[in-house]
This record gives structure tokens, C-alpha cells and sequence, in this order.
């Protein structure tokens, strides 16, 4: 044996759990996901399977065993379609964070609305001023964040109407 061939005990476990981690969210899919997803049949049935499963050990070892497949074949492709499930969470959870950026730049920076409508051409510029200088008042005056919500509603509109018409 090469010394280029030699992989660790402690890498084979990390590849191994990282396996069983792909099986588990396999399992975790709901179904109408899990059907999109191409699998080998005998994978498939030890997917489905451990679905049914209840009983801690059992599941235990039904992971162990939907790993131990998964070993045997490529897992790339798998993985890489679960990943594309998952992706569009993370995109909108990136425009949310956009949009929060926005309203605080808004709120604290008078000379934002020029930047603000160069982004969103397609924004009412009276409208955003209205609920920006609402919101600035009733935090002012301690009351509850109605128009600092819209505020946010309105600006996220903006981005996630931005990011639909954008590829």
C-alpha cells in the first residue's frame, strides 16, 4: 500500500458520520421531497423504512445501515440535490437580512432614500418616506412598532419582488 492511498481511521469515521448525516436528512425530507430525489431502490427502501421506525435503537441502527449503503455508492449527487432542497431557504433568509439592512439604513440615515430608490426603482418614494418618519415618531414616543413592521413589510416586498425578477 502507497502512502498516498493511506486515509486515517479518523477520516474514514468523519466520512462515515458525514454519510449517516445524509442519510438522516434523507429521513427527514417530506415525502413529495424525497420522491424528486433519484436513489438507488435498495437506499430508497431504507429510507422509507427508517421513516416508520420509533423505537430509538432501532433507528439507530437503520441509520447505521442507510450509512453503510451509502458508502457503496456515490454519494455526490445525493448529497447535491439535497443541498438544491435546502439552498432556497438560505437565499431567503439572505433577502430577509437584506431587507432588515435597508429598514435600519432607512431609519438611521436621512441620506438613504437616494440609495434606496437608485436599488428599487420601483418604489414609491412618498410612501417610504411616510412609514420611515411614522416609525421614527412612534419609537420616539415608545409606543408599539406598527409602522416600523410595515416599514419592514413594504422594503421586503421591494427586495423579494427584486429577487423574483432578477435570475
Amino acid at each position: 500500500m502507497e502512502e498516498d492511498d493511506f486515509i486515517s481511521k479518523s477520516r474514514r469515521k468523519r466520512e462515515s458520520h458525514a454519510l449517516q448525516d445524509l442519510g438522516e436528512a434523507l429521513v427527514d425530507l417530506p415525502a413529495e421531497q424525497l420522491a424528486r430525489i433519484e436513489l438507488p431502490e435498495k437506499l430508497r427502501n431504507a429510507v422509507t423504512e427508517a421513516r416508520t421506525i420509533t423505537k430509538h435503537e432501532a433507528r439507530r441502527r437503520q441509520m447505521q445501515y442507510i450509512g453503510k449503503l451509502m458508502r457503496l455508492i456515490d454519494a455526490g449527487p445525493i448529497r447535491a440535490q439535497v443541498e438544491a432542497i435546502h439552498a432556497p431557504s438560505g437565499q431567503a433568509t439572505a433577502l430577509f437580512h437584506l431587507a432588515e439592512r435597508w429598514r435600519a439604513e432607512l431609519l438611521a440615515n436621512e441620506d438613504a432614500m437616494a440609495g434606496f430608490s437608485r436599488e428599487f426603482p420601483s418604489a414609491d418614494a412618498g410612501e417610504v418616506a411616510r412609514l420611515v418618519a411614522q416609525a421614527k415618531a412612534e419609537r420616539h414616543a415608545g409606543r408599539a412598532p406598527k409602522y416600523f413592521r410595515e416599514l419592514f413589510q413594504y422594503v421586503n416586498g421591494l427586495v423579494q419582488d427584486k429577487a423574483r425578477s432578477e435570475p
